[in-house]
């Protein structure tokens, strides 16, 4: 027998055991074991051993022998990618098995970063679908023969913990075409606003929502009418639609078809079972889908429910950004000279964010602060708001009640307690780490983390944005501002974290406003830099020509390429 031969008989193996169909698999397995020994092929040999300790283990329990680490040995002694796949996979079925869950994920995850090399044998969504059931708690499988009263207790087990709808579908469909022992289940939703019936899980196609007018087709009928079909011959009743098997290859044979009602006896939506595996769909197959159509029903409208508050979170969420968006560009509508600003404090604010490794919900909520830390400008007078020079000491004094303003504008927002943090922060960008700032005078860590980073941010972008009454500060004389300012204006630490970020990352924010673009050959050169290498070079009297053209290629983009600036200027 050719190894094409033996590989065709594990194949036909795996669908056996996909069917729990043990016994004829054994029979496949045993022949191609016979046959890859003879030929001395001991990767397949490997392949053999692991299969038919799985089928020993769900045939007869727990298996004493060694063969599924003899197996593991030859198929590492032979490094074949595809045994040890095998291997992996079946090591973590029977520990899923044995309730030693951290265990079948190791194993599970292991055969799966095989199969992401080679995948022979098309294991990836069996090795993903395993690993669902491990996360969402679920049972390995149902038994082969139906209990009624098992099958139900694990179906509702595993359905409770889902919300996602879709994924529920999925569930919903694949253990109720486990527990009726059919080929394939079909899980339909009535929407009643469009009058149509709609699945992300029909005919064995995955991912593809399928939608049709819920008058149509056996599911439609069962929706329309509250019957139960159970159709022992599909081809002879004229309800059945053959072009839907010439169209996919599929063969129907028997169909059990039920409506899905709610616990008000309202129908909203409708099974679809295919194929009884042993014969036709009994009356105790009837009795088995009504009642998982009782524990899918809740859990389905409960899914629906879920999404319905996460859609409508969703949208209050863009409500309120949109309006934090809106109260900003409000300064900038009033301030035309610092139009910009609050973005781009914003964005560096992001960059410290991630460099200390903030969870997402706290840089969320810096980011909001961020947006919002000068909206206390518009309670500024435009003559000191937009004035070209000096300020004057009244004046100055006037400018600082900005945040002041800023945090009795967002202390009137109605906020959760966690977006309460948002004020806090916003309306602490001018305290100082030494508590000579304004307007409470906090000092270290008094402030929050988040007033803390907007200082940085926010004294980097002022310093480094031109205005109509002077250039940009040479970026030399900014990054002395910022590292002196460490211990008394700014945090140390914040400090040193800000000059260690890349400068590809810095150039990406001073460039956010612009339709510049950094080329591929000067953004090698900026990412394998950051703003301490800046510091030190504007400073050194003498550079080798790396140095010089690091600090050529920075200024390039920090003084724009249409102004002609030089080192010597840094």
């Amino acid at each position: 027998m050719s190894l094409n031969n033996i590989n065709t008989l594990i194949k036909t193996a795996f669908d056996f055991i996909k069917s729990k169909d043990y016994i004829n698999a054994k029979e496949c397995v045993a022949k191609a074991y016979d046959e890859a020994k003879h030929s001395n092929n001991y990767s397949f040999v490997s392949v053999c051993m692991s299969l038919n300790y799985f089928l020993n283990f769900s045939i007869n329990g727990a298996d004493d022998s060694n063969s599924l680490e003899e197996a593991a040995f030859l198929a590492n002694k032979y490094e074949d990618n595809s045994a040890l796949q095998i291997n992996e996979l079946i090591k973590g079925n029977v520990n899923f098995c044995e309730n030693n869950k951290e265990v079948a994920l190791i194993h599970y995850n292991n055969a799966l970063k095989l199969a992401a090399q080679n995948d022979e044998y098309s294991l990836a969504d069996l090795i993903n679908t395993r690993i669902k059931q491990l996360q969402n708690g679920m049972d390995y499988s149902l038994p082969t023969q139906t209990d009624p009263l098992v099958s139900l207790v694990k179906i509702s087990r595993s359905i409770t913990a889902l919300t996602d709808i879709d994924e529920l579908l999925k569930v919903i469909a694949e253990e109720t075409k486990n527990a009726m022992q059919a080929d394939r289940c079909t899980v339909f939703l009535w929407d009643k606003d469009s009058n149509e019936l709609w699945s992300k899980v029909a005919l064995g196609v995955e991912n593809k929502e399928i939608r049709f007018p819920a008058d149509k087709g056996l599911a439609g009928y069962v929706v329309q009418t509250g019957e139960t079909l159970n159709i022992t011959d599909a081809y002879s009743d004229s309800r059945f639609n053959p072009e839907v098997d010439k169209n996919t290859g599929y063969k129907t044979k028997t169909i059990l078809c039920m409506p899905i009602m709610n616990n008000n006896h309202e129908i909203i939506g409708a099974f679809q079972v295919l194929n009884k595996i042993d014969g036709i769909f009994t009356k105790n197959d009837e009795d088995l889908l009504i009642a998982i159509g009782g524990s899918a029903s809740i859990a389905l409208e409960n899914a629906q429910l879920f999404d319905q508050q996460l859609q409508m979170y969703r949208e209050q969420k863009l409500l309120f950004e949109s309006f934090i968006d809106t109260l900003a560009t409000s300064v900038d509508a009033r301030d035309k000279i610092t139009a910009g600003h609050s973005t781009r404090v914003k964005l560096y604010s992001a960059l410290i964010a991630d460099e200390l490794d903030l969870s997402a919900k706290d840089k969320s909520l810096l980011e909001k602060a961020a947006t919002l830390h000068d909206i206390g400008k518009i309670g500024i007078r435009d003559s000191v708001l937009q004035k070209d020079g000096k300020l004057t000491d009244e004046e100055y004094k006037h400018i600082q009640e900005h945040v002041r303003i800023t945090h009795n504008i967002l202390n009137k927002l109605y906020m959760s307690p966690d977006f309460r943090i948002i004020t806090e922060m916003a309306s602490s960008h001018h305290e100082k780490y030494d508590g000579s700032g304004y307007y409470r005078h906090l000092k270290g860590e008094e402030i929050t983390l988040g007033g803390r980073i907007l200082a940085v941010a926010d004294v980097f972008d002022a310093i480094t944005s031109k205005r109509h009454y002077r250039d940009k500060m040479p970026i030399k004389n900014v990054l002395g501002i910022i590292s002196d300012g460490a211990g008394s204006h700014f945090d140390p630490n914040l400090v040193d974290t800000f000059l260690k970020i890349s400068l590809e990352k810095i150039v990406g924010v001073l460039m956010s406003d612009s339709a510049q673009k950094i080329s591929d050959d000067d953004m090698i050169i900026l990412k394998a830099h950051n703003l301490y290498d800046v510091k030190n070079y504007s400073g050194a009297e003498i550079l080798n020509e790396n140095e010089q053209k690091v600090l050529d290629i920075f200024n390039k983009y920090y003084l724009g390429q249409s102004e002609k600036g030089d080192s010597d200027e840094a």
